[in-house]
């Protein structure tokens, strides 16, 4: 999905003779997804990648499901997910399958003692609360609110956050997150009916090279494995690369809302997709500006797909009771739609300053007890007429 970028220093052919100040060779590395055929970038390091010095064991870190076939409506209080000093330990799963896991952190330290990679998945970092940069070995990132952070599978990173307050939406992909088709032309150009374009995707820059050899730490995550490998070489030790395999940010306040006359249905504010499911964003917008239009979304069937909706900010007015960091659950095979009053209350308002982020997934998802646990237990009665 980004297009072409480049960084640093590269030989003018790719695979050819590129020689460090003291003669020795900078050392090619061909950083590519799905094989041969996906999006790659040609790397060029100070040392040799492949220094590997020790094998720590394995730490098994697959969720579990405490509820493996669920049809309950549910409502997670998100910001009940406890603080956590490492980056890693405060990534808390809270729905699963196998395209996807839906996690929260709130990590009140920077991820500077080691270095991480995610083998397994494509992250989708979605930045709640705090501010810092997304260190990588491609280039720097700095990051605020609203922004999302997609970093592709096997990409080294480490987080720098500015204060101890940081709140983390996370949807880790077992295929690559890209940009939706039907907003692509033949060449992969965002088209101009797409409600973003290139000049919103904010790519790597300030690329910092480690001329350094000692002992450095990698977490890396493998089929549902924590490995921790000492490389004798720093990985942020990259000269210069090219290719269109990177990480970027872009901000949910630059997605230009879709509106019509009247309720327009969900895909319109679709961000992102993947294999099996797609991530939604709902901004403030204009209402529907028919003269007898209902605000509201109408009541509608969820057969094929379980909807989990993540509310950032502002007033949602489809829903009673709901605040920041809540995450709501509609699975598949049964209807849902605005609590009761929302749809009256909803006619003759003009805009809405909501925002969330929204996931739907093609496959039904499975609960964790951490969900459990946050849960609001009222909410799958929510919708009861009061003489019911």
């Amino acid at each position: 999905m980004p297009f072409y970028h480049q960084l640093g220093k590269i030989p003018h052919k790719r695979h050819t003779v590129f020689r460090q100040p003291n003669g020795g060779l900078y050392y090619e590395q061909l950083f590519g997804t799905e094989g041969f055929h996906g999006m790659s970038s040609l790397l060029y390091h100070t040392h040799r990648p492949t220094m590997i010095k020790s094998v720590g064991n394995p730490v098994d870190v697959a969720p579990k499901a405490a509820i493996d076939k669920n049809i309950s409506p549910m409502m997670l209080q998100g910001f009940s997910i406890p603080p956590k000093a490492d980056f890693l330990e405060s990534r808390h799963v809270v729905l699963f399958n196998n395209d996807l896991n839906i996690a929260l952190a709130a990590p009140t330290q920077s991820l500077d003692s080691y270095f991480y990679k995610n083998a397994d998945a494509d992250e989708m970092i979605f930045i709640h609360k705090g501010t810092g940069t997304l260190r990588t070995f491609l280039g720097n990132i700095p990051f605020s609110y609203g922004d999302y952070l997609v970093i592709p599978r096997g990409m080294i990173y480490q987080i720098q956050f500015d204060s101890a307050d940081n709140r983390l939406f996370i949807v880790e992909s077992f295929s690559p997150i890209l940009t939706p088709k039907r907003y692509r032309n033949n060449f992969g150009q965002l088209l101009e009916h797409s409600p973003y374009c290139e000049r919103d995707l904010r790519r790597p820059s300030d690329l910092e090279t480690f001329d350094l050899t000692g002992s450095f730490i990698i977490k890396i995550r493998k089929e549902n494995v924590l490995h921790t490998v000492e490389y004798a070489s720093h990985p942020f030790d990259v000269i210069g690369w090219d290719g269109y395999n990177y990480p970027y940010a872009f901000n949910i306040k630059d997605f230009e809302p879709i509106t019509g006359r009247v309720h327009q249905p969900p895909p319109v504010h679709q961000t992102f997709e993947a294999h099996n499911f797609v991530v939604c964003s709902f901004c403030p917008r204009l209402y529907d500006y028919h003269p007898d239009s209902i605000p509201a979304p109408y009541n509608h069937s969820n057969i094929d797909s379980d909807e989990v909706l993540y509310y950032v900010d502002g007033d949602f007015m489809s829903r009673n009771h709901v605040d920041k960091g809540f995450i709501s659950l509609h699975p598949g095979g049964i209807p849902h739609g605005p609590h009761p009053g929302a749809t009256e209350r909803s006619i003759g308002q003009k805009e809405t300053g909501e925002l969330a982020v929204m996931v739907d997934t093609f496959r039904p998802l499975k609960v964790t007890q951490v969900a459990v646990d946050i849960a609001d237990k009222d909410y799958l009665t929510s919708w009861l007429d009061k003489n019911a």
